[in-house]
């Protein structure tokens, strides 16, 4: 496999983690973009480069640019463009310094209408609890007015091959004293949370949010519902936990949602494997019950759809993806949409755009 820099790249190498990104393959798919006209907040993307696999700005543009409404979008840690040295605990500082440039190129109108990056989340360590105060004070000078919160990733699981070799946190880390010190001051300062988790932990997370209602909390990827290692071939007996746990979370107001994010290696569904990519159609039948549950349980005014590019786009289409969120939103009311589509990532986020 080889790749380009820019969105001429055709193929990525990503690692075993991640699904990789053929864009020929993805080629073989293409749609008639459905309501063309709804505004869209796009709440959960990412920059890179790495070895093997760029992302940047073109490949972003280039993905946007496929016939939806996209108003704006939010950058979300990836560990990106860190410091290469400095205090360890303050060089994520980095990557929110760099995504504030993108986001400084889109304002200048040069780049197209969307307000690309337009909020910032960015990572910083809060295990380091009291300590971890200096660390979002640089974030806050560094992100130009666009930073908006921390997204410390915990997703654990027993099961080793679940775990990605980038992110090694321990067991219970949501419910550890000095984590949640770190926690608390966020809040202060006007930040929110992006928890990156398993189904199993999802729990873990109510228990958080219950304890600290002052605090903004968004749940990525539909809380990671497991399929794959010692999930494997136990989808239905893993859902009715999943949603029970996800009921539950939805009844702590400072808890919102994003529907997508489904489409990773641990999701466990194989469209990856088909000769062409599959269509809005199919992705929309295979998603249904995970996104209906999150809608009636948090409500569509704190729900938000999510692209998770590039890692998702080892399995579909931006524009296919896009097109799947309308028709699982089909029977929603125009202005449920708006909520789903721009109005939720705006009002958690703190955006002020035109959607």
């Amino acid at each position: 496999m080889s790749t380009t820099i820019g969105a001429a790249q055709t193929t990525t190498t990503a690692p075993s983690s991640y699904l990789p990104v053929r864009n020929d393959w993805l080629e073989r798919r293409v749609e008639a973009t459905l309501e063309p006209d709804l505004p869209i907040i796009d709440p959960h993307h990412h920059l890179w480069e790495r070895p093997g696999w760029v992302y940047m700005l073109p490949d972003l543009l280039a993905d946007i640019n496929t016939g939806h409404n996209i108003v704006g979008t939010v950058f979300v840690q990836c560990r990106s463009m860190h410091r290469a040295g400095g205090p360890e605990e303050l060089r994520p500082v980095g990557e929110t310094e760099f995504v504030n440039g993108v986001a400084a190129m889109s304002a200048s109108g040069g780049y197209g209408p969307a307000q690309i990056c337009a909020g910032i989340v960015g990572y910083a360590d809060l295990r380091l609890g009291a300590r971890v105060q200096e660390v979002l004070e640089a974030h806050l000078r560094a992100g130009g007015g666009r930073f908006r919160g921390i997204r410390h990733i915990t997703a654990y699981d027993a099961d080793p091959s679940l775990m990605n070799p980038a992110y090694t946190p321990p067991a219970g880390l949501l419910g550890d004293a000095t984590f949640r010190e770190g926690f608390s001051r966020l809040a202060p300062l006007g930040l929110s949370f992006d928890a990156w988790l398993y189904h199993p932990q999802i729990d873990e997370l109510t228990a958080l949010a219950q304890a600290s209602p002052e605090t903004r909390i968004v749940l990525d990827h539909v809380g990671g519902p497991l399929a794959i290692g010692a999930y494997a071939g136990k989808r239905d007996a893993v859902f009715p936990v999943w949603a029970a746990s996800i009921r539950k979370l939805a009844q702590c107001p400072n808890v919102f949602v994003k529907l997508g994010g489904i489409g990773m290696r641990i999701n466990g569904y194989d469209f990856h494997e088909k000769a062409d990519p599959p269509s809005s159609e199919e992705l929309a039948a295979a998603w249904k019950p995970y996104i209906d549950t999150c809608i009636e349980a948090f409500t569509p005014a704190r729900c938000m759809f999510e692209s998770n590019f590039p890692v998702d786009k080892g399995s579909y289409g931006y524009g296919v993806f896009w097109n799947a969120c309308k028709r699982l939103a089909s029977g929603a009311s125009a202005s449920e949409k708006a909520d789903l589509f721009a109005g939720a990532a705006a009002r958690f986020y703190r955006l002020e755009l035109a959607a």
